[in-house]
């Protein structure tokens, strides 16, 4: 989908009464979801996938110890974020984080800065308990959906 027609799209949810538009394409899907501030814009390219590999005489077959590890899912509360933007830990850049691992929060509390289009969104926390995992970096991309802390 060419970037003419996704900020059309943009345009037209963000000046309707719509809050949610996904369309489906050969060559991809996109979602938009209006929020209160910014539009957040989910696409997703689907490819084929590629043939399976098939092992030639003489080529040694796979074992499970060459297999990649696979990372266990966090456990607890994951904190995600509402919108896509840039998130920062701290409220600027010389000041302290506002949570770092094993703060205890409470449901409301700041925990996050994310920026979008040059506006500054406080995350709160959606769960009381103790930050058991960072999951975001500081200064970076982040999407809609994506964990950013973990509470238990």
């Amino acid at each position: 989908m060419d970037l003419r027609k996704l900020k059309t799209l943009i345009d037209l949810v963000s000046e309707s009464n719509i809050s949610e538009l996904e369309i489906t394409e050969t060559e991809g899907k996109v979602r938009i979801v209006k929020g209160g501030g910014a539009a957040p814009v989910q696409y997703v390219q689907t490819l084929a996938a590629p043939p399976a590999a098939v092992p030639t005489a003489g080529a040694p077959a796979a074992t499970a110890a060459s297999a990649p590890a696979v990372e266990a899912a966090p456990t607890g509360h994951a904190v995600k974020s509402p919108m896509v933007g840039t998130f920062y830990r701290s409220s600027s850049p010389g000041a302290a984080a506002f949570v770092e691992i094993g703060s205890k929060v409470n449901e409301g509390d700041t925990i996050c800065i994310i920026e979008a289009m040059k506006i500054l969104n406080e995350i709160e926390a959606d769960k009381s308990g103790t930050i058991t995992q960072i999951l975001g970096e500081n200064g970076q991309a982040v999407e809609y959906g994506q964990p950013l802390f973990i509470i238990e």
